[in-house]
């Protein structure tokens, strides 16, 4: 039997203007997308600013939505562990004593560092944290890995910054608006930074893959041959990235790339802090040689 010519859904004038509307809707998105399309080929600044517009409107929403997820998604936890609170807590009793003895030697390695660091004259250059705010959205569909951080230029965020999680490394700041800001993660295929092995300092480049994974690259060392299982911290070279912040675990071996996975996920906490970029301490001034006369300084030498 043939179908109906007539495609109508009914007599129902909900139904009917219920399509004209999905009709609309779609021409109008259709239209939407062409003309943002044409706007971000032929002026990427006016579609720079149109996007970070769009993201001041939707931020609030994506905030309110994020807070609501992670409520949700915490109450099965909580319940596991009413009930296993017990168990947990006697197994973290067991677990301090254990690590007791080690917690004093690191705490007495840690004041002997501190005393050598004086009687050596060195200094540290710590990043100050600018502002502590939330990552509302990531882009998930796309090869490219961006952030949405509900905070922005009002609250001293600027391009470049670092942005880092209680786990580790998360990435920085690529665009900047009034109340909002774009992070590169640390998986965008765009990120590149440098890094070091932590155990015998072997400085490498950790770069984006675009899947949740990075590439641990060596540079410059023909026998660096990497071991499942390596970790790797910022090493502070380039002036952006502060030195000895986590940032990958190596998966599995090779000889000049190893796949490794980061430590921070921006989707599994609530909080990151978005750093100061980190500057070398300027090198200490020669000491003057003794029996040398001193150079005449400027003021001295114009006087008569």
């Amino acid at each position: 039997m043939a179908p109906p010519r007539d495609r109508r859904p009914g007599f129902s004038r909900r139904a009917q203007y219920g399509v004209f509307f999905g009709y609309i809707l779609a021409i109008a998105g259709g239209v939407v997308g062409a003309v943002l399309l044409a706007l971000s080929l032929l002026n990427p600044v006016a579609f720079s600013t149109a996007r970070a517009t769009i993201a001041e409107v939707t931020a609030p929403v994506s905030s309110a939505v994020a807070v609501a997820v992670d409520g949700v998604s915490g109450i099965p936890d909580a319940i596991a562990s009413w009930f296993d609170v017990h168990d947990k807590n006697a197994a973290l009793v067991a677990q301090l004593a254990r690590a007791r003895p080690a917690l004093v030697a690191g705490h007495l390695a840690q004041l002997e560092n501190a005393r050598l660091r004086r009687l050596l004259a060195v200094r540290d250059l710590q990043p100050s944290v600018i502002v502590t705010a939330r990552i509302v959205s990531t882009s998930a569909t796309s090869t490219r890995r961006y952030g949405l951080l509900n905070a922005g230029t009002w609250q001293g965020v600027r391009e470049g910054q670092p942005v880092q999680g209680p786990e580790g490394l998360v990435g920085r700041v690529l665009e900047a608006g009034p109340n909002t800001a774009r992070v590169l993660l640390l998986t965008d295929p765009q990120s590149i930074v440098p890094v070091r092995r932590l155990r015998d300092g072997l400085p490498a480049l950790a770069a984006g893959r675009g899947d949740g994974l990075v590439d641990i690259r060596v540079i410059d060392t023909d026998d660096a041959h990497f071991k499942a299982g390596d970790v790797f911290v910022s090493s502070g070279s380039g002036g952006i990235f502060g030195p000895g912040v986590l940032v990958a675990r190596a998966l599995r071996g090779g000889a000049e790339t190893a796949i490794a996975k980061p430590f921070a996920r921006p989707d599994a906490f609530d909080l990151v802090t978005v750093r100061g970029v980190y500057a070398p301490p300027p090198l200490p001034a020669p000491a003057p040689t003794p029996g040398a006369a001193p150079s005449p300084s400027p003021a001295a030498s114009a006087i008569p």
